[in-house]
């Protein structure tokens, strides 16, 4: 863990909380052309123009005939990888993987509705927040956010995206919905990024990341690291992990993804045991540190503790494999996005 990142993060949020615009992770013009080669890059990967499945509906059908409670309500938002971007059926989305793993978990319905739109930078979370919140007879239990990374690749000033990210989460915790938030992924592992691009990459993301952590903890949500798309199987793997225009995750990648959040979206209802046995507690750190250290391996949650400190849990994601497998989700609308 690099002390000089969670310096950069506690800059970045500081300058949001204040409403300060950039500051300049590379500085001039070495910014923008490393920013436009990532774009770039993204372009000559392809990225997938195909609409990601609706994957909308109620998931654990029978947790509802068994004990007749309500279900509980979860909401997506954010980018194309929070919409479940590159995969052809519903269910293999994040928003469906999470929707049967809470389902499962619970041991009651749950009612998913995903908002989140390919392409989106922090900015659109103020639309998106509106949508999940305009109506008070269905407020969500929990929201899942996923964003960042067009912030980074579109050159969004950080301390702008961190504060837009913190705005949201401010919303949604006052009207009294749990949060989650996956942390800007590592664009450094997109393959055709090379070095010494794919450093720099690396660094924007994982600095981003960082500050979003302070400002998302700050606001009473969480945080759940990306990192390298959420684990090192993704650059030990990333044929079998991304999807077809390696730059959207593939089912596996996405079922990767799901497994890793799965502990922390449960948890923040108080449905993940506090000892639970796949959990290392890394103890109370400053939460700039607790940030840096998450950013820089995925799967690492970040929660908050009192003032200034955060708690950093590992949690080893094989553990919760069985549980988002017990239940398989509803067939959903036949409509698309």
């Amino acid at each position: 863990m690099s002390m000089s990142r969670a310096r950069v993060a506690r800059r970045i949020a500081a300058a949001a909380a204040y409403g300060g615009g950039g500051i300049g992770l590379l500085g001039g013009m070495g910014a923008v052309l490393v920013l436009t080669e990532v774009s770039h890059a993204k372009r000559v990967v392809g990225g997938s123009e195909d609409p990601p499945p609706r994957a909308d509906g109620r998931y654990g059908f029978a947790f509802a005939r068994r004990t007749g409670q309500p279900p509980l309500r979860l909401a997506f938002l954010g980018d194309s990888t929070a919409a479940g971007q590159g995969v052809h059926r519903p269910s293999q989305t994040p928003g469906a993987l999470l929707a049967s793993g809470l389902a499962a978990v619970a041991e009651r319905p749950v009612d998913l509705r995903n908002v989140a739109l390919p392409g989106a930078q922090s900015s659109d979370l103020e639309r998106q927040v509106t949508l999940v919140l305009e109506d008070p007879e269905t407020l969500p239990d929990v929201c899942v956010i996923m964003i960042g990374a067009n912030d980074v690749t579109r050159r969004m000033p950080p301390a702008t995206s961190v504060r837009l990210l913190s705005d949201a989460v401010r919303r949604l915790r006052e009207s009294g919905c749990e949060v989650v938030v996956g942390t800007c992924p590592d664009l450094g592992t997109i393959e055709p990024v090379y070095q010494p691009l794919r450093w720099i990459a690396r660094r924007l993301s994982r600095q981003l990341a960082a500050a979003q952590t302070i400002g998302v903890v700050e606001q009473g949500g969480r945080t759940v690291s990306l990192g390298d798309l959420l684990g090192p199987e993704f650059a030990a793997n990333p044929r079998e992990l991304f999807g077809p225009d390696n730059y959207h995750p593939s089912a596996e990648g996405y079922a990767t993804a799901a497994m890793a959040v799965l502990p922390t979206l449960c948890d923040s209802l108080g449905l993940w045991p506090e000892e639970a046995p796949e959990t290392l507690d890394e103890g109370i750190l400053p939460v700039a540190t607790a940030a840096a250290e998450a950013a820089a391996e995925g799967g690492t949650e970040v929660t908050a503790a009192r003032g200034p400190w955060a708690r950093l849990l590992r949690r080893d994601r094989s553990a919760t494999e069985e549980p988002a497998a017990v239940t398989s989700p509803a067939p959903p609308p036949p409509t698309t996005r």
